[in-house]
């Protein structure tokens, strides 16, 4: 009896996790550049003296859907979207290289491209700073140049190139802020090949409708296993009742 318990226990257990990843994605099913996240289960034989027969289900990986998410023009100068593969390098809040795909940047107080959430976009040479009263623009590559609003006209000037990174996607980590980092701590290499699109960004690779079906499935597997759990205390009492009966 306790076989069932085993697996039926566990199962229930992941499937409850399960469901708050699918939630997870759900609401970031709006959240610029986001990527969407699967949990992975496998079943394992209880190891131990007389439990070689017991099994139960462990979260064996979270893996990452790291397919290109739906590109929409915005025509705002310092929105970007990476097209194909591809991450913009960005100083994390620790201070380490972190890669997103979240291409909606902005300038701070100090002139410093950044972020949405306020992390300095890394360049060739550092933080890129950006000079008050100038238009700016992106090129393909990631060079930003600007054209002084007053003065001479079409005066323009290169302050800095987009660090644009594409590292194996099995090396990559996704962090608790949602900033994913090479497995071994060193920064990756820029990649000449990796090509951004200016005044577009890319939105979440989640799908809310598959989500919303995953969810519904998930809630039913949930429903099994505890229907499962309360079945084998039903077996245990009736058999405990039988063995009464013959004592």
């Amino acid at each position: 009896m306790d076989r069932l318990i085993y697996t039926a226990m566990t199962g229930a257990k992941h499937a409850f996790l399960q469901q708050a990843g699918v939630a997870h994605n759900l609401a970031n099913a709006s959240t610029t550049g986001f990527r969407a996240m699967e949990h992975k289960f496998r079943a394992v034989p209880v190891q131990g003296q007389g439990a070689p027969t017991r099994a139960f289900v462990v979260d064996a990986s979270v893996a990452n859907d790291f397919d290109q998410g739906p590109l929409a023009a915005t025509g705002r100068p310092l929105d970007v979207a990476v097209l194909g593969a591809g991450w913009i390098a960005v100083e994390s809040a620790d201070g380490r290289e972190a890669y997103t795909r979240a291409g909606n940047l902005q300038i701070n107080a100090n002139g410093q491209l950044q972020t949405a959430s306020g992390l300095n976009v890394q360049g060739d040479g550092g933080p890129i700073a950006i000079p008050p009263d100038n238009n700016i623009t992106i090129s393909p590559d990631g060079t930003v140049s600007v054209v002084p609003l007053f003065g001479t006209p079409n005066n323009v000037s290169v302050v800095g190139r987009i660090k644009l990174v594409n590292p194996p996607e099995n090396e990559l980590v996704r962090g608790d802020d949602g900033l994913f980092r090479i497995k071994s701590g060193e920064p990756a290499s820029l990649d000449e090949n990796v090509r951004v699109a200016s005044e577009t960004l890319e939105g979440s690779n989640v799908n809310p409708v598959d989500s919303m079906v995953n969810m519904i499935s998930l809630a039913r597997q949930f429903e099994m296993q505890i229907k499962m759990l309360q079945t084998a205390d039903a077996n245990a009492n009736k058999a405990s009742q039988i063995l009464s009966m013959n004592a």
